[in-house]
């Protein structure tokens, strides 16, 4: 059986993570303020966003940074 998030602890593992910068290359809250408006909107219609945009760019960033993108 795989592991799977329930939504409390994927949004309290969220909040956890905006607090805390995990890695050097992770935003800062003042780079994403800059960068979020630049962000498309949420469809109104369908499913809610499962993953917020801030860890794909954090994500990508440790990928160029680390050189394994």
């Amino acid at each position: 059986m795989l592991w799977m998030w329930t939504p409390e602890q994927r949004g309290r593992m969220a909040d956890i993570t905006r607090r805390t910068k995990r890695y050097q290359s992770d935003l800062a809250d003042e780079e994403w303020e800059r960068i979020s408006p630049l962000m498309p909107p949420a469809n109104r219609r369908g499913r809610k966003r499962a993953i917020d945009f801030r860890e794909i760019i954090n994500a990508l960033r440790y990928l160029v940074s680390s050189g394994c993108g």
